[in-house]
């Protein structure tokens, strides 16, 4: 087998389905939710059964039709609110395809954290695919601000995934708090059991709106720091139907102590990687929380998924100072091409299902001298030659001693050509199966990038024969 990439990661779902149940936040019914195992590229979906039909609604962004105290998404009169804690656990597990079924409204608010979802998880555990991940991979700096309340969200280029978060009330027992996540796996210890909280003085308007009605000391910080008398303080708990409470000073009410001191400011990093969650896609970026809230956070993951609509692929990343996995000489030992035809330069990327190769266009191609000489444009039928080439590469890597084997062009379909190539291009070649391998056969589509756009793009079948 030829050299695989060492960031070749699988796609996810759980080993086996296991529920939840409590009260839910808003409406205060009791509520069970039953999180399953689903197939590949299916993505994250919640399925309404309470509903005749029962209804089911994609965890993205597009869907999100409220952000007030909570992430709610809805397909016509259907809807799903509190999912935001449930998401950020299958995100931070890195479960990228799974069902959430729930008998009501909303999930359960359980204790006002991810806890019982990561333990849940942890318990059934994570069963890899055979399908790879699909990353949303920044590339520069993304940026979405709400200069009404100094919300920002912003996403900076890594190689990896951490969220960094600051929080700023006009408070005085909750002021400026910052909390970090610098690792996914690191979520359930540090992040996970972080509590949802609501300012006392918040509480008889949300009352009034007909929300928070499940809500309790137990499953929310409730912060007092606004001076009240003790009967405003009875009849809040009165509408709350919690016992009252003797408060004499400022600060939280809760029988539980906070789990630290910033608690608040990691649930708002819980938040946002539960939104971020709908995007679709795992990214790779840093990204920089400051004052975040589910509609700005909604908002950032619906410009990401408005980016992944305008082109299905991303360019791949391309560091010339990286080794690459097939250098020139590994290509021609597997492939029969020689000058003038061998169209590709190296091989960066390898996986079980694509392949990215790069080719270096320069003036002094050979079909430049006829394709034209007073405006040279490498011709649309070497570009597919150098995608079959590519993908040739990609059929010899599911075979042992691929240099026993050669591949050769069946058909071609729905080619595309979108943009010149011109001397000076770095071509950046995409090829995927489409369909897993039958009898030797392999579909696979391809295309070409120069910088982020994609310049031809077509379907091709290949069939790989040993050499005789």
């Amino acid at each position: 087998m030829i050299k695989k990439e060492n960031h070749d990661m699988k796609q996810r779902t759980l080993k086996e389905s296991f529920s939840v149940k409590g009260k839910g936040l808003h409406t205060g019914i009791e509520i069970e939710a039953t999180i399953k195992p689903a197939p590949e590229n299916t993505g994250r979906s919640f399925v309404r059964i309470d509903i005749e039909g029962a209804p089911a609604i994609d965890a993205v962004a597009e869907n999100v039709v409220s952000t007030i105290r909570g992430t709610v998404i809805g397909k016509g009169d259907v809807r799903v609110s509190t999912i935001e804690h449930c998401l950020a656990a299958l995100y931070a597990a890195g479960i990228d395809n799974c069902v959430i079924e729930v008998n009501g409204p909303e999930l359960p608010i359980l204790d006002g954290s991810a806890a019982l979802y990561c333990s849940e998880i942890a318990r059934v555990g994570v069963e890899e695919q055979e399908a790879e991940k699909d990353f949303y991979i920044v590339k520069s700096k993304i940026e979405v601000r709400d200069d009404s309340n100094g919300s920002s969200i912003i996403v900076m280029p890594d190689e990896d995934f951490s969220i960094d978060t600051m929080v700023a009330y006009d408070s005085p027992v909750l002021t400026n708090q910052f909390a970090t996540l610098e690792k996914l796996d690191e979520f359930a210890e540090k992040i996970g059991g972080s509590r949802t909280f609501v300012f006392v003085r918040e509480i008889e308007p949300l009352v009034d709106s007909n929300m928070i009605k499940g809500g309790d000391l137990d499953n929310a910080i409730v912060i007092y720091d606004s001076p009240m008398d003790q009967s405003q303080l009875d009849h809040i708990a009165d509408l709350m139907n919690v016992p009252h409470k003797n408060v004499n000073q400022f600060g939280y009410l809760n029988n539980r102590e906070l789990t630290s001191e910033n608690e608040p400011a990691k649930h708002k990093l819980m938040d946002v990687l539960g939104d971020i969650a709908l995007i679709g896609r795992p990214l790779r970026g840093k990204i920089i929380a400051t004052r975040p809230g589910h509609t700005i956070n909604t908002t950032f993951a619906k410009k990401i998924r408005r980016e992944i609509k305008r082109q299905e692929l991303q360019a791949p990343v391309y560091n010339p100072n990286e080794a690459p996995v097939l250098d020139n000489n590994r290509i021609r030992e597997l492939l029969p091409h020689r000058y003038p035809f061998l169209l590709v330069d190296k091989v960066i990327e390898m996986g079980t299902s694509h392949i990215v190769g790069v080719k270096n266009v320069t003036v002094n191609e050979p079909f430049f001298q006829g394709h034209f000489p007073q405006e040279p444009v490498m011709p649309g039928v070497l570009l597919v030659e150098a995608m079959a080439q590519t993908g040739g590469l990609l059929v010899l890597n599911t075979v042992d001693e691929p240099e026993r084997y050669s591949t050769y062009f069946m058909k071609i379909d729905n080619v595309k050509f979108r943009q010149k190539v011109v001397p000076g291009d770095t071509l950046l070649f995409h090829i995927s199966f489409m369909t897993p391998m039958r009898r030797g056969c392999a579909v696979m589509k391809g295309y070409v990038f120069v910088g982020e756009k994609i310049v031809a793009e077509c379907e091709f079948m290949a069939q790989i024969v040993k050499n005789k």
